[in-house]
């Protein structure tokens, strides 16, 4: 006969409106969920980080779609990733909860010095510049410093290209930033002609990072653009692969003219 577990009580706070309260109350039950879940007391920083990206893209989508809902059912799921970080680093004696809520609260209000210092700044730019700067006087020996490696190449490339920019390493005409992406696709071609795959793929990856230049000059976030293009092509070719059944055909059956007409027709429709 199984034994009758006792349910936990997590003290919840009666009035909604209290923040602080509230926030008590999560990380308590996170912490009950370390002690009492085999799942939740089995888990490391390790074991859990894929899940933080995961996460992070999830929330991304919420934004893109417009979902408030969703978005913040996404924000509460990175919340508790936030928190079980935290605690299961006051588990080993490394840092507490309290700890990483001071630590970037020092650090906004010391970077923002125009808010809540005698400094000034007129305009986002001048934020940028000194917020850069300000990393540069905490002991920072490169601004690109800083820049996960692991983060989607096209959007490390803006970040650091926004980065050296700040500093005044910058194209100053946008025509010369078009013209740098057609001297990129002519080397391209050449190499391509040459046959030199490791030369092709140099090439490759210079005409993908002039390419996401000249997106910055044009105000536009170059992984946020090929994304839409990916979800573009998603809804197209499932549309493709909805009329095909339709018709009782499959894919690898149709010719590519036939495949064609069915992507115009997708098209048509707006997709």
């Amino acid at each position: 006969m199984e034994q009758e577990v006792q349910p936990i009580a997590v003290p919840l706070p009666q009035e909604p409106a209290l923040l602080p309260e509230w926030f008590s109350a999560f990380h308590q039950l996170v912490t009950i969920l370390r002690r009492e879940c085999p799942w939740d007391r089995k888990q490391t920083h390790e074991t859990i980080s894929h899940l933080l990206i995961e996460e992070s893209y999830e929330t991304l989508d919420a934004i893109a779609a417009g979902d408030d809902k969703e978005f913040s059912k996404e924000l509460g799921d990175l919340l508790l990733h936030v928190v079980m970080h935290s605690v299961m680093a006051e588990q080993r004696g490394a840092f507490t909860m309290q700890d990483v809520i001071e630590r970037v609260f020092d650090k906004l209000v010391h970077r923002h010095p125009h808010v809540f210092g005698n400094a000034s700044a007129s305009n986002e730019t001048e934020v940028k510049q000194r917020w850069e700067e300000m990393k540069m006087k905490e002991g920072r020996t490169s601004v690109l410093e800083g820049v996960p490696v692991s983060m989607p190449g096209l959007l490390r490339a803006q970040r650091m290209q926004e980065k050296a920019a700040g500093v005044g390493f910058d194209w100053s005409e946008k025509h010369d930033v078009w013209k740098k992406v057609e001297e990129e696709i002519v080397e391209l071609r050449e190499a391509i002609e040459g046959g030199n795959k490791e030369h092709i793929n140099e090439e490759f990856g210079d005409t993908f990072f002039a390419l996401v230049n000249a997106a910055r000059f044009e105000d536009i976030i170059a992984e946020e653009s090929v994304q839409k293009t990916n979800n573009k092509f998603t809804r197209r070719f499932a549309h493709i692969e909805k009329r095909a059944l339709e018709k009782g055909k499959k894919l690898r059956d149709m010719t590519l003219g036939e495949m064609d007409e069915l992507w115009d027709e997708a098209k048509e429709l707006g997709m």
